[in-house]
């Protein structure tokens, strides 16, 4: 764990309890004298630095020794377009994209989209927020939802397509923006609107799994 989120984060004192006082107490197994970080919801980049000055059976007391600006984010912006799938399986990538850094995720109801998936933002932020105590990332994630391919290709023109074709991606230094489908991929409609010079594959005979192959892509272009 890199820090805590506690809106009470640069007080000069700061009582934790319930579910965060188990985890650095009987998870975390934490002493007096250790130190302990925080940040809050509403101030994001300031981390505050903090000692365990007692604990209690069911609270831990802690004393703030100081605060400072101090952001952790990726090297490069990256957006990823994604064809809405089963927000189960969305649920079970989000720490590892949020990780590796993806900056925005743009998820889009294309032809083969399953409609009647809902997407719930709120739950996918409170994923995001444990990851982010953990990975020590300091902004949140930024989510959009698009209606229809068309409308998200009309505002990234120029995203990178994943798909079946002879192209092996190799040079990912100009990829700002990367789209891949959900399963059973694009429509042909689809695939003609796409700009041939931006469609691309990854050098594998395998078939990755839309959830797969979010991982796979921004890994590849933020690692």
């Amino acid at each position: 764990m890199r820090f805590l989120f506690d809106e009470n984060a640069s007080e000069p004192f700061v009582t934790i309890k319930g579910e965060n006082f188990k985890y650095l107490i009987k998870v975390l197994r934490h002493n007096v004298g250790d130190t302990i970080y925080l940040r809050s919801h509403k101030n994001k980049e300031l981390l505050c630095s903090y000692t365990i000055s007692s604990i209690e059976p069911r609270s831990v007391s802690l004393e703030l020794q100081e605060t400072k600006l101090y952001k952790v984010e990726a090297k490069k912006d990256f957006t990823l377009g994604w064809c809405v799938i089963d927000p189960k399986s969305i649920e079970k990538v989000l720490p590892s994209l949020n990780e590796i850094g993806v900056k925005k995720i743009c998820f889009i109801y294309c032809d083969r989209s399953q409609k009647n998936f809902k997407l719930d933002f709120k739950r996918f932020e409170r994923i995001l927020y444990a990851s982010m105590q953990q990975c020590g990332r300091t902004h949140l994630m930024e989510f959009e939802t698009y209606k229809t391919l068309e409308l998200f290709l009309a505002d990234f023109p120029d995203t990178k397509v994943l798909d079946f074709c002879d192209i092996v991606l190799e040079d990912t230094t100009q990829i700002d923006t990367a789209l891949i489908g959900c399963e059973g991929g694009f429509s042909l409609v689809e695939k003609e609107s796409f700009n041939a010079k931006n469609v691309f594959r990854f050098d594998t005979p395998m078939i990755l799994r839309s959830e797969s192959a979010a991982v796979s892509i921004a890994s590849k272009v933020l690692f």
